[in-house]
């Protein structure tokens, strides 16, 4: 009984501060959800029940799901751990969990596999744009038939309907990528 009241607590918790964020009073947020300001304001000081209607009406207004509204509070949302993808030389960090902003995926990445002969079978195409910074070394981008360096602290930024493959340079680097959904699709799903 204990958890749920805890996740109750931090599901009201989560109403009010969604909508304070947004800058809305009581009497916006209740507007946009279909529900009265006091119903509203009983909810999120914990002196009325939240019915399911209510909160999926909520969630919706906040433009939030409800998995995102209810979801348990641990130590999962928090720690980011490194997926590791030995056949292409990645370390991988997701910054950005289920959708980014804008459909976009945020991911630190660390390159090992180094420099060299590129094979046309290592380099792919997909639609969309692929964006990068390198935080630390310096990263090889083989893209069609150019060789481009990129040192830390330069970005860059490129159609992938071009072929394209990205190595590091004498050593290991580190990188920041944006990736749309195939970008996403085609570089972090192995």
């Amino acid at each position: 009984m204990e958890q749920e009241s805890t996740l109750d607590a931090t599901v009201r918790m989560r109403i009010r501060s969604l909508r304070k964020a947004r800058g809305w009073s009581l009497d916006n947020l209740a507007e946009r959800a279909g529900i009265s300001p006091s119903q509203l304001s009983r909810i999120e000081t914990g002196h009325r029940r939240i019915s399911l209607d209510q909160l999926t009406a909520i969630s919706g207004a906040l433009g939030k799901s409800l998995d995102q509204l209810v979801e348990s509070p641990d130590d999962s949302d928090v720690v980011i751990r490194p997926t590791r993808d030995e056949a292409r030389g990645l370390t991988t960090w997701l910054l950005t969990r289920g959708d980014g902003p804008q459909g976009l995926t945020v991911a630190k990445m660390r390159i090992t596999d180094q420099a060299g002969s590129v094979a046309p079978n290592d380099m792919g195409v997909h639609p969309g744009r692929d964006w990068f910074t390198v935080l630390s070394g310096t990263v090889v981008l083989y893209l069609g038939e150019r060789v481009i360096r990129v040192e830390a602290g330069q970005a860059a930024s490129f159609s992938t309907m071009t072929p394209h493959a990205v190595r590091s340079d004498r050593g290991p680097a580190e990188v920041l990528v944006i990736l749309d959904h195939e970008g996403d699709r085609n570089h972090l799903q192995t």
